[in-house]
């Protein structure tokens, strides 16, 4: 079947069910008790419009509202697969065995980078994680919120740097927190087919009114989820054990799936009223996790088993007689406050909002049953390679003034404000032993931690920027069917200087049910202090030669970019920021039977793109020139990189979402389809004359994604089923001496479900993600490393998952 074949089925069948239900003798009071549950179309907004009644359907940019029925809906206790499942556009992956991405996954939003899309919490900015990610992005984790805490979602699926500041290039999601009183909770059980990844979930929340105006609600849940491997034994680890038939290797000697994770995390949401037009409110999000991972195993008798001259009575081989696989692992620690002061003037004429907000996000790193081969006899086995932070301090003010035009139609909406925020970034050194040189190191031996080398003094550090902006934003209602947006924002930042932005929206409702909407604005993305000043190490393993190979990336202003600029082919510049224009036209339909339904086009021009830039090849001279440069470890790195900004792209897509609700015979019967087509290609910069580099860009991720769900409820009984289809796709492996491709076919995920209401308080919920337990295919090029599926897959590989849950609600 074509790889097109399934978006369009999708979208057909879900305008044939409507048409199958209209005819089917639904009653006007089933069709507008239907209507009334689709809530996206009718659920007032406060992303991308600071008007204070506008709804999804009258939003001048597209807009998705997922609503916490959908979130607990799901089995993960990541808050990104969650979104993945029911946004078509929003990508995430697993990345087993990528060092920290394992536990801080990167998540995309129209095939942009994970920094590209702004996060909000109530409206206000969420922090970023302290992990740099893949080509340097470094976006807020979303697995820290936790999900039973969530009253809905609204994903902005539009540029809204105008209005919010950097990173809303691909657009924005906003979480907004329960704010309800009651008391309910629930508990859960998954396991995937295999009989590994054991997940046990609880949570509860408790909400209260307190005096007439204000509230508070707490949400604690909990979550401890075991390892999954998709394996096979290495081809080498085979050998050895026939070669060494007295030793017992473990099979496999390393896990290809998700790590072991547990944690807890906690919400609360508050509001007092201090007088009748003055309220004050508090809300904010903290968590701690652990996780373990697997790293590749280390064969004996290759290069850390080497001998020394300095050791000669030592052998490594004593200590790990059948190899190693380096468990790595972290601890994190994530807090989020934000509190203020709101009032209103002349009943609601003018608005207005102080506020303050902090976050922080901590990760300690730990690695043990592995060796600095360096130090030989004297080295331990566990080692704590340092600790990354991320700090930020928000305040804002904010402004509405509904000015009243007698020839306009309504009020137009004058919103404005200032904004002052600063960023710290900081990396605490590891133990000595995680980056000592050792005497082994004169004899090739790798220096550091081996798996993951320790931050080392030179790399230690604590790096800010702060920057300061002020916006305006306003909606005129030209006449009843016309509404035009203007909103400007300046920017000025303490490490590159100032950026200006602006964007241009409108809407023109043809009919009450039928309306044109348009978008087009620039924007852009900051450096982080972490892009700028921060430097790492990392070890890969060659997938033909079975080595381990190291690898270091450096501050694009640090000696190490001196060193190579002195090649006559190489430029290492300085970070500027990443900027973008943005344009959207669709068109949304509401009617008054229970079917909405919108598309939308857009396109994406994105200059000075930040990634890594090309790897280096050191030569004996330039290892030696940095050995001299006081660079830790420098005699055993292979190859060198920076981040830059070197690559212009292009992306165009498609946003089709359709939905539908009616009554069907004693019940309700829901329907949604939804359709992303996304293309990006690289138009500029070094990537363009790069077809390597280029091909990982544009073909990573699939073009064409799917969703169609439908639940019917009958009293007590509910019934769920989701069809999920991802497109076709590239996969990369890196070697030491370059990139290898492959292509992946379409695959499609069916999820059932069926939920029972046991009273009036407790329900109970069975069901089973990826029911028929398919996988994609396997990764060919990867075979030698035990892996099956890849790694970089943009859906799940562990298979088929089932799950039983027990809410209650009292």
């Amino acid at each position: 079947m074509a790889k097109n074949s399934i978006p369009s089925a999708g979208a057909w069948l879900a305008s044939a069910s409507c048409l199958v239900m209209m005819t089917a003798g639904a009653s006007a009071e089933d069709m507008d008790a239907a209507a009334a549950s689709t809530l996206s179309a009718d659920t007032i907004i406060v992303t991308g419009t600071r008007q204070t009644a506008r709804t999804a359907f009258d939003s001048l940019a597209p807009i998705d509202v997922v609503d916490s029925e959908l979130v607990d809906g799901t089995t993960s206790e990541d808050l990104l697969d969650t979104i993945a499942q029911i946004v078509p556009s929003f990508k995430v992956q697993r990345l087993p065995l990528a060092d920290g991405l394992v536990f801080v996954r990167p998540a995309t939003l129209r095939g942009l980078s994970p920094d590209q899309t702004l996060v909000l919490v109530n409206g206000k900015r969420r922090h970023r994680s302290a992990l740099l990610g893949r080509n340097g992005s470094q976006s807020p984790d979303l697995a820290t919120i936790p999900s039973f805490a969530i009253k809905r979602i609204e994903v902005l699926r539009d540029g809204a740097s105008a209005q919010y500041g950097s990173d809303a290039i691909a657009g924005v999601i906003n979480i907004i927190l329960d704010d309800e009183p009651g008391f309910r909770g629930f508990g859960q059980f998954s396991q995937y087919y295999e009989g590994d990844g054991e997940n046990y979930r609880a949570g509860v929340q408790g909400g209260l009114n307190i005096g007439e105006n204000g509230f508070f609600v707490g949400t604690f849940e909990y979550f401890d989820a075991a390892r999954t491997s998709r394996t096979r034994q290495r081809p080498d680890a085979i050998v050895f054990q026939e070669e060494n038939p007295d030793l017992d290797v473990d099979d496999p000697v390393q896990r290809w799936g998700q790590p072991e994770r547990d944690g807890f995390r906690f919400a609360w949401n508050s509001e007092i009223g201090f007088s009748e037009t003055v309220d004050g409110y508090f809300f904010g999000t903290y968590g701690e996790g652990e996780g373990v991972s697997d790293f590749n195993w280390r064969r004996p008798g290759t290069g850390v088993f080497g001998a020394s001259s300095a050791f000669p009575d030592f052998d490594l081989a004593d200590v790990y007689p059948a190899g190693f696989s380096p468990q790595f692992g972290q601890e994190d620690e994530d807090l989020s406050l934000s509190g203020g002061v709101k009032g209103a003037i002349a009943d609601g004429v003018f608005t207005w909002d102080l506020s303050v907000s902090r976050g922080r996000n901590t990760i300690d790193y730990f690695i043990f049953n592995t060796i600095n081969a360096s130090l030989g006899p004297d080295s331990p086995t566990s080692f704590d390679p340092g600790v990354l932070e991320q700090r930020e301090f928000n305040v804002n003010a904010d402004f509405v003034y509904r000015w009243a035009v007698d020839a306009l139609a309504a009020p137009v909406n004058v919103a404005f404000g200032v904004e002052r925020r600063e960023e710290i970034y900081e990396i605490t050194q590891g133990d000595d032993a995680s980056f000592a040189i050792g005497p082994g190191a004169v004899d090739g031996l790798p220096t550091g931690s081996n798996g993951f080398r320790g931050f080392n003094p030179q790399q230690a550090g604590e790096f800010e920027q702060e920057s300061y902006a002020g916006y305006i934003d306003v909606e005129v209602p030209v006449t009843d069917q016309w509404t035009v947006g203007l909103a400007g924002r300046y920017e000025d930042f303490s490490q590159f200087g100032e950026t200006w932005n602006g964007k241009i929206s409108t809407r023109y409702a043809f009919t009450p049910s039928l309306a044109l909407r348009a978008t087009a604005s620039t924007g852009f993305r900051a450096p982080t202090p972490g892009q700028l000043f921060s430097e790492s190490t990392g070890q890969g393993l060659d997938t033909v030669t079975l080595e381990v190979f190291t690898s270091g990336r450096f501050s694009p202003e640090g000696p190490v970019a001196e060193i190579i600029n002195a090649r006559p082919d190489a430029t290492i510049s300085a970070l500027s920021p990443e900027e973008s224009e943005n344009y959207t036209v669709g068109l949304s339909y509401k009617s008054d039977y229970g079917l909405t339904a919108t598309v939308d086009l857009y396109q994406i021009n994105i200059t000075d793109r930040f990634g890594s830039s090309p790897s280096f090849s050191l030569t004996d001279a330039e290892r030696d020139a940095l050995t001299s440069a006081g660079v830790p470890g420098a005699n055993t790195f292979n190859t060198v990189s920076f981040y830059q900004n070197d690559f212009d792209t292009r992306t165009r897509g498609v946003d089709a979402v359709v939905t539908y609700g009616t009554g069907l015979g004693a019940g309700d019967l829901s329907l949604t389809a939804a359709y992303n087509f996304n293309d990006t290609d690289v138009t500029g910069g070094e990537l363009a004359d790069n077809e390597i580099q280029s091909t990982l860009l544009e073909d990573r991720l699939p073009r064409h994604s799917a969703n169609f769900a439908s639940t019917y409820r009958l009293g007590p009984l509910e019934l769920f089923g989701r069809v999920r289809y991802y497109g076709s796709w590239t996969d990369r492996s890196d070697n030491a001496d370059g990139v290898i491709f492959q292509s992946f076919g379409g695959e499609v995920f069916v999820d059932l479900a069926v939920a029972y209401d046991v009273s009036d308080y407790i329900t109970v919920r069975a069901g089973a993600e990826n029911v028929f337990d398919n996988f994609p295919d396997e990764a060919t090029f990867q075979a030698n490393r035990g892996l099956i599926y890849s790694r970089n897959a943009p859906y799940d590989t562990d298979g088929g998952n089932y799950y039983i849950r027990l809410d209650f609600d009292l």
